[in-house]
């Protein structure tokens, strides 16, 4: 079963396609079948805009399409930057250390701890219509210091809870186990597997 995986952020890529060891699926990025498109992420829940960037990848590809979207929501700041973490920086082209700089001075008027979750909602959908979506949670909080190169975005400044390691120091192996966007992938796996079943 060939299935479009609707990203373009390579991180999230390894990583979905890693949780995804297993299952009888090929999974095709959107350049590998000429799809180069851009999805406007307005919604106002990672639901939402999980399921639009899955609908538009399967109807232009006319196969099953599986898309997130995830974000950090940090209590000291009202829940931002949620839906917005892939763009919370205040400056256009701004890289994934800017992001966390900035996070980091917006936090430094609050006083510690930071509690904080990682937030991500999976979208698959079926060439006639139907959508599935699975949620994940990763709770933890932000540390003012970076720690560990083995993830990107927020990971190297958000420790996880119940370990004594932020996002970046875990290896694949316990990142698919304890992130957000992992539980969310293996709440899917069955569907999946339903699905390369009927096919």
């Amino acid at each position: 079963m060939r299935i479009i995986i609707a990203s373009r952020n390579k991180g999230k890529l390894k990583e979905i396609l890693d949780l995804l060891q297993g299952v009888p699926i090929e999974a095709v990025l959107p350049e590998e079948i000429g799809l180069n498109l851009t999805v406007e992420e307005d919604g106002s829940t990672y639901r939402e805009n999980a399921v639009k960037k899955a609908r538009v990848y399967c109807e232009a590809g006319g196969q099953i399409t599986l898309a997130d979207d995830s974000g950090l929501e940090v209590d000291a700041l009202d829940g931002r930057p949620g839906l917005h973490s892939a763009r919370f920086s205040g400056k256009p082209g701004a890289t994934d250390a800017d992001r966390r700089a900035f996070l980091l001075e917006k936090l430094s008027s609050h006083p510690r701890p930071w509690p904080a979750r990682f937030r991500s909602t999976v979208a698959i959908a079926l060439p006639g219509g139907e959508i599935f979506t699975f949620e994940g949670e990763c709770r933890g909080e932000i540390i003012p210091e970076e720690r560990g190169t083995n993830g990107f975005g927020y990971d190297p400044i958000f420790l996880v809870e119940g370990s004594e390691k932020t996002m970046a120091e875990l290896t694949m192996e316990e990142k698919n186990l304890l992130s957000h966007r992992a539980r969310a992938i293996l709440a899917a796996r069955p569907r999946l597997l339903e699905l390369a079943g009927k096919i």
